[in-house]
């Protein structure tokens, strides 16, 4: 198959189905790809192989599975990722993404991301402005959610997906996304 198929989603496909395909995809695309962004770790472990970003193709999969779904899911306006930052504690940078510009930066404990990262676990957001702290990169986002991707205990990264309406995202897009960022810890070298 070429690699750009791996992107097409049928319109009338079930928000199960699509991430079935987002997973399987996900998978058969991270065999034999250990980078989770190719260049961005050579200066801590150099490499002379071309490998593909692992997030990279996660947010595209992410983006084109979302946006063949009827709304809610549809209105996906950011998804991508942010990455513990290998030269600040306690601080994320930004990953690869699909969307408008982002924060270039964001402290745990702040914000949804940074609230994510602290706790380690999934926060589901059906409306950003009720959230205590809630960093605005996009005006136009109304509901997020946001799964750290653990490695040994430890947040390496975390899925960031924003939607520009409320009620965006729901249990059954946290299980998913839980599964995915299994996934890209299994798959991907951290260090």
């Amino acid at each position: 198959m070429v690699h750009a198929d791996s992107s097409n989603f049928a319109g009338n496909i079930s928000k199960g189905d699509a991430y079935k395909q987002v997973l399987e995809q996900a998978e058969a695309l991270f065999d034999g790809q250990r980078n989770w962004v190719d260049g961005l770790l050579s200066t801590a472990r150099p490499t002379s192989r071309t490998d593909t970003s692992n997030t990279a193709n996660a947010a595209s999969l992410l983006w084109h599975a979302l946006h063949a779904l009827p709304s809610p899911s549809n209105q996906v306006n950011w998804a991508g990722f942010y990455v513990a930052d290998p030269t600040t504690p306690k601080q994320l940078i930004l990953g690869p993404f699909q969307g408008k510009v982002a924060c270039q930066t964001i402290a745990f404990g702040k914000g949804v991301c940074g609230a994510a990262a602290e706790s380690k676990k999934t926060q589901l957001v059906p409306d950003v402005e009720k959230f205590p702290g809630h960093i605005a990169c996009d005006g136009d986002s109304r509901s997020e959610i946001v799964v750290p991707i653990l490695v040994d205990g430890k947040v390496v990264a975390i899925i960031d997906i924003d939607c520009a309406v409320e009620n965006g995202f729901d249990e059954e897009d946290q299980g998913h996304l839980e599964s995915l960022a299994s996934l890209l810890a299994k798959y991907s070298d951290w260090s």
